[in-house]
């Protein structure tokens, strides 16, 4: 979960403050380290429910979730009105993050989606106060167009890994790392987006819809 942008004891320190997570965040947590499944982690996962309260997000969409752990974090801090919109290739995680859902008491307030979420995202309608961009590092650009119609005034655009473990840095030799690259560019060149990239783990890109 830690990433490497940060220096290693200053990292540890981040983690090391953070409180014990509810039993079914800790059992996610201590899956994904055993199988290397890849998940935002609690120091991400505080920051994305601070935002979603702050905004006071009701209809939020994912783009990549994984086992489920980025939406508990956000169907919880939405609250039991909230819509959400959970995506993800691969139908063994989509199984996986029904049964977090329900242990977490979240599974009525979100509807868990199969497939490219490029092309759910098009399949589900209306806009959304908060889209998360989770998917592979290559597809960002692409998903930053669609999420960008789709995302209302106001609204926060909340995409991970965009220091991509520092490569954004050095010249691009694969397509992921192009993408993220790319995605940064676009965002900070938006009329529409005001952004910020924090440092934090991976980097996580906060944008706010003017």
């Amino acid at each position: 979960m830690a990433g490497t942008i940060t220096e290693a004891n200053v990292e540890k320190y981040i983690y090391d403050i953070l409180p014990a997570r509810d039993a079914v965040l800790a059992d996610m947590e201590r899956l994904a380290r055993q199988r290397d499944i890849p998940i935002i982690g609690p120091a991400v996962g505080r920051m994305i429910y601070l935002l979603a309260q702050i905004c006071g997000a009701k209809r939020i969409f994912e783009m990549g979730s994984a086992i489920g752990y980025s939406t508990i974090w956000l169907a919880q801090a939405a609250g039991p009105r909230a819509e959400i919109y959970y995506t993800d290739g691969d139908p063994s995680n989509a199984r996986r993050a029904k049964e977090f859902f329900e242990r977490a008491g979240v599974e009525k307030r979100i509807t868990a989606m199969t497939g490219d979420a490029l092309a759910l995202i098009d399949r589900t309608k209306g806009k959304f106060d908060l889209i998360f961009i989770d998917v592979d590092k290559h597809q960002y650009p692409a998903a930053l167009r669609k999420a960008l119609p789709r995302l209302k005034s106001g609204g926060l655009l909340l995409t991970d890994n965009t220091l991509w473990s520092g490569r954004v840095t050095r010249r691009a030799k694969d397509a992921d790392t192009r993408g993220v690259q790319e995605f940064n560019k676009a965002v900070y060149s938006s009329k529409e987006l005001f952004p910020v990239l924090i440092p934090l783990r991976d980097g996580v890109t906060v944008c706010r819809k003017g």
